[in-house]
């Protein structure tokens, strides 16, 4: 991965040598345009060495963004925290593994004033794949739910992953709800050039509560003008279109905020800066050790193909990913010949055409809540709750260099 300097612009890149270009270009041989590569199973090159059950996370990593008590400051906190979960990508451009059916990835967060939270997520479909997460602060009353379906495809030189699905921030003291859609993401230059990822299109964040939403243009560079990751978005009244502040920057480095009225008032005002990635603290989240996780636990399911990865030996990672995978499709067949449905475990299809929490009813108490929430999140087949306190002593962890009580390195 390379940083171009100009205009203090921070750009993920990353530059093929011939051998992974060549396999790339012999697999883009099979494809066509436009074609949905749901079904396409890349190389262990392109893969960054976790699972997108716990990709899905990186929108978690500043929750204390979200702790606010004016419903203006609230809403542009709840805008802060969205934006701050796109800076944070693995080296070069990279694919998080494709989750297999059932496999689900769980962990909690400590926060410095003694408060905590929850967090899991499940993949309920394989075609379509479909993840749904559920996210929870007892002390704070906030609650974050949705579904993510992205959906590949192939643009001749670039790749594209269309980001459907839902989410939903609720504020339990306030009543608020907040929802949000996502921008697609683009891997630029995989026939020729430098490959290149970038955000693009328009997405959203709006509270009918709090009669604010906020509309965001994620810029992608042309052929000859313009600049990587620029952002321009603006918080506006639902009710009279009025806007509040404009948003500018770049979403990987300083994102910027003005105060319109401020500035109509004072006939001249600067921009301020509302998020900069090189200065803010990443919450890191907790996940219990190999031996606390199940089977088909993320960490756990994935750790021989991320050793390998780490280890750069990608010969291995092909083999074991090629194992689970094949696993995946005799469960499948298992599960037809026997005509059984698969069912999720943490989540369920509802009549909104959308995955929801199982865990229906949390209480307002937050002691109670947390005890229902960790109950549910992290109870073991063995009736038994995971122990975080146990210290890992998985050799293929311990070798991977992930101890798996801290988070995966991030940069």
């Amino acid at each position: 991965m390379s940083t171009n300097a100009k205009n203090d612009c921070a750009v993920v890149e990353e530059e093929l040598d011939e051998e992974p270009r060549s396999i790339i270009l012999s697999m883009i041989g099979q494809l066509r345009k436009d074609m949905d590569l749901s079904r396409i199973t890349f190389p262990t090159f392109v893969l960054e060495p976790r699972s997108f059950t716990e990709r899905v996370t990186d929108f978690m990593s500043h929750p204390d963004f979200l702790i606010q008590y004016d419903p203006v400051q609230r809403f542009i906190g709840v805008v802060k925290y969205y934006m701050s979960g796109w800076h944070i990508h693995p080296k070069g451009v990279k694919k998080p593994y494709n989750p297999i059916l059932g496999e689900f990835f769980r962990s909690r967060y400590a926060f410095g004033d003694d408060t905590s939270a929850f967090f899991v997520a499940e993949q309920v479909s394989h075609h379509p794949p479909i993840t749904a997460m559920f996210y929870h602060s007892p002390e704070h009353h906030i609650a974050i739910e949705g579904d993510l379906r992205p959906k590949s495809r192939f643009f001749g030189n670039s790749v594209g992953m269309l980001l459907e699905g839902y989410a939903k921030v609720h504020f339990g003291q306030w009543n608020e709800n907040y929802q949000v859609t996502y921008p697609n993401m683009y891997a630029r230059g995989i026939l020729f050039g430098k490959m290149v990822l970038e955000l693009g299109e328009t997405s959203t964040v709006t509270c009918v509560e709090s009669d604010l939403a906020f509309d965001v243009e994620f810029k992608t560079k042309g052929l000859i003008w313009g600049t990587y990751n620029q952002i321009a978005g603006k918080i506006r009244r639902i009710s009279t279109k009025e806007v509040l502040y404009e948003i500018s920057g770049n979403w990987q480095t300083q994102i910027f905020i003005l105060d319109v009225r401020e500035k109509r008032r004072l006939g001249n005002l600067e921009p301020t800066v509302l998020f900069d990635s090189a200065k803010e603290h990443v919450v890191p989240q907790l996940v219990a050790c190999a031996a606390e996780q199940e089977p088909n636990e993320s960490r756990n399911l994935w750790k021989y193909v991320t050793k390998a990865i780490v280890e750069n030996n990608l010969d291995n990672a092909t083999t074991y990913k090629s194992a689970i995978e094949e696993q995946q499709r005799e469960d499948a067949k298992r599960r037809d010949a026997a005509k059984e449905r698969f069912v999720p475990r943490f989540f369920q299809l509802e009549t909104d055409g959308n995955y929801h929490p199982k865990l229906k009813t949390i209480s307002e108490d937050p002691v109670k809540a947390k005890e229902d929430i960790v109950n549910w999140v992290f109870t073991r087949p063995d009736g038994l709750l995971q122990n975080f306190d146990k210290a890992e002593d998985d050799p293929i962890v311990l070798a991977a260099g992930l101890a798996a009580t801290k988070s995966l390195p991030r940069h």
